[in-house]
């Protein structure tokens, strides 16, 4: 059983050692495609695309097995694992020990800065898909990257004379226009959410 959004959650597991590699997300298509390929294939939340695991890392999982769970709502592969599974270099994504849950931020909330930036990008690139007449974001998209370049710019100047003459709220509504339009900067270039938490995780290591 799907949820809401049409996806199942997916733990990949090692085949023989029995290790939790990774959590993922399936739809229709990419589970069609990983029985299919014997490989695996899940739905990126934050591009909004399929995408086939060791595809550019080279670090494929062989399927040996998919199971399902008595709901019908959550899958688990058994995989034979190439290389490692977790983008950090680690075997697997869960190599963390939690002991204190204050320890980091968990991503208990729904509407979380991550969850809310990839809901717009997807809403700005799906506006762009559409070719939606009476949207700003299309428009915007239609005059073209020297258009949204400057808009960029004149954004950066917004945010930093607020920074320097007005109030919190009044800044904190000028970086939200400047992450909107980076967003829009962000979808004319092909660069998704998730290419820049890849990039901060590597810079926070």
């Amino acid at each position: 059983m799907e949820d809401k959004t049409g996806l199942l959650p997916a733990i990949v597991q090692d085949y023989k050692s029995k290790q939790v590699l990774m959590l993922a997300y399936v739809n229709r298509e990419s589970l069609q495609k990983s029985i299919e390929t014997q490989t695996t294939w899940f739905w990126s939340r934050s591009r909004n695309q399929l995408w086939n695991k060791g595809s550019t890392s080279g670090n494929y999982q062989y399927i040996k097995e998919i199971r399902y769970d008595c709901d019908m709502d959550a899958l688990l592969f058994l995989v034979e694992q190439k290389g490692h599974a977790c983008h950090t270099g680690n075997m697997s994504c869960f190599y963390r020990k939690l002991e204190d849950s204050n320890q980091v931020n968990l991503n208990f909330k729904q509407g979380s800065a991550e969850t809310v930036v990839d809901q717009v990008y997807r809403v700005i690139t799906d506006r762009i898909d559409k070719k939606q007449p009476d949207s700003y974001t299309y428009s915007l998209h239609q005059k073209g990257l020297d258009q949204i370049l400057k808009k960029v710019g004149e954004e950066c100047i917004e945010v930093i004379l607020a920074a320097k003459h007005q109030k919190k709220e009044d800044v904190v509504y000028e970086i939200s226009d400047l992450v909107y339009h980076m967003l829009v900067l962000m979808a004319e270039k092909g660069i998704s959410p998730r290419d820049i938490y890849d990039q901060l995780e590597d810079r926070r290591r």
